[in-house]
């Protein structure tokens, strides 16, 4: 049976090393960690177990009481912060133990107590002379539980983990709940709609959303259902051209961006429709995802409830030239303001993973390139190209071995025409096609 999990929540100021902690604790260190105060801003959630136990790590914004109503996404940073604490079965507040106690961590104190959150005090940074002279003055905060640690040297952090275990809820039992069918990202350049998008299928405002480039800085993973199904869909930093990305905080987003495409089997790759063109980026970006990662593509041309006849002229007269590559794909007209063809693309994505997923047997495949190299040779350094053995070897990417005489003779243009042979003959449509080469063995005498 699968448990409902426990819920704990990081919290603390800017800049005391929440997202360090979050790193350490985590399975899967996913949080952009930098010495710079309000690098994160959407709330990153991790699955964490210790001794038996699995329970939801939650890493936050920098957290502060008073209302921030002159800049917009602080504020959302805030309320972000404040609703994960009141999810939380347990809260670890995190200070910094070589500035002692501020303001801000006493205003903390008291909010947390006021709301009777089961808290844990953490006073990072205790490899630190000045953290082991201030260590005790955090005693004045009032908590009962009061861990020493340092998040980047890994001291403290099994004292952390028990401490956890004591105030965890006990686990109660549901009802078994399913595999996701697929694992979803969502790429693409600054400020093209991926978070409205995210927030749109989930039907909950999950990632902050600002009229400005750079809104999402971690990749933002959720779960959600559709046609029986569960879906694993990930929201992701936006992408820019290498010699655009100036700040350390940028490259580590990038990084974090790329990162995500590691356990996704569909992309969704978003483009702006309205500016009338795919640019250089944008196609490598395709290229990549689809021939180097293998993951299946949907191409979204988003805002297009933004674009007139001659935009969408020139956005097609743009694409002509890379027809050879994107009939392969999936392609669909998008607006996550207007809601325009979303129910259709949740169909696709049901389509793309099916076919990410599909077998083919052996003899079928062998049967299908022997007849199309009697129809039509393939010659190599005046050989004729022979395939011995076909056969299926993995899915989600379909990959396929061939047994050849001589595999260097096999390059780019002959598995080109064994891949449009099985492109003629199933549809798959959004999802690559990779194969692999098997030398034959000499027949023993």
């Amino acid at each position: 049976m699968k448990k409902t999990l426990p819920i704990v929540a990081i919290v603390g100021r800017m800049n005391v090393g929440k997202s360090t902690l979050f790193n350490r604790l985590s399975e899967s260190a996913r949080s952009i960690t930098y010495d710079y105060s309000g690098v994160t801003r959407d709330v990153i959630i991790d699955k964490v177990s210790w001794k038996d136990r699995t329970f939801e790590l939650v890493d936050t914004g920098g957290i502060a009481i008073k209302k921030i109503t002159e800049d917009y996404i602080a504020e959302q940073v805030r309320t972000r912060a404040i609703a994960a604490v009141h999810d939380a079965d347990v809260v670890i507040f995190v200070c910094d133990g070589t500035i002692g106690i501020l303001p801000e961590d006493r205003s903390l104190a008291r909010w947390l107590h006021k709301a009777g959150k089961k808290t844990i005090l953490a006073i990072n940074k205790i490899d630190t002379k000045l953290a082991k002279e201030h260590q005790y003055e955090f005693e004045r905060l009032g908590f009962e539980r009061i861990i020493p640690l340092s998040a980047q040297h890994s001291i403290g952090i099994a004292d952390l983990f028990d401490s956890i275990l004591e105030l965890l809820p006990a686990p109660k039992k549901i009802v078994e709940q399913k595999k996701p069918k697929c694992n979803v990202v969502i790429l693409g350049k600054p400020n093209v709609g991926k978070s409205s998008l995210l927030n749109l299928l989930l039907k909950k405002d999950r990632a902050i959303v600002a009229d400005m480039p750079g809104t999402t800085r971690e990749a933002i993973k959720e779960e959600m259902h559709f046609s029986q199904e569960t879906i694993e869909i990930t929201d992701t930093p936006g992408i820019r051209r290498k010699r655009g990305v100036t700040e350390p905080v940028e490259k580590l987003m990038v990084k974090s961006a790329l990162a995500s495409l590691d356990d996704a089997d569909i992309v969704l790759l978003m483009m702006d429709a309205s500016a009338g063109k795919i640019v250089d980026q944008e196609l490598k970006l395709a290229f990549y995802i689809f021939q180097e990662r293998y993951k299946g593509l949907i191409v979204l041309y988003n805002k297009d409830d933004l674009v007139d006849e001659q935009a969408k002229h020139d956005l097609e007269f743009s694409l002509e030239e890379y027809r050879y590559f994107l009939d392969k794909v999936e392609e669909i007209r998008t607006s996550v303001l207007t809601k325009k063809n979303i129910g259709r693309l949740l169909k696709k994505i049901e389509a793309v993973s099916d076919r990410y997923h599909q077998r083919f047997s052996g003899e079928e495949l062998f049967v299908l390139f022997k007849e199309a190299l009697q129809a039509k040779p393939l010659y190599r350094a005046q050989q004729r190209l022979i395939v011995y053995h076909a056969e299926q070897v993995k899915t989600a990417p379909i990959t396929i071995a061939l047994t050849v005489g001589e595999p260097k003779w096999f390059g780019p243009s002959q598995l080109g025409f064994f891949e449009r042979i099985l492109r003629k003959s199933a549809d798959l449509k959004g999802v690559p096609i990779k194969f692999v080469l098997r030398k034959k063995r000499p027949d023993k005498k």
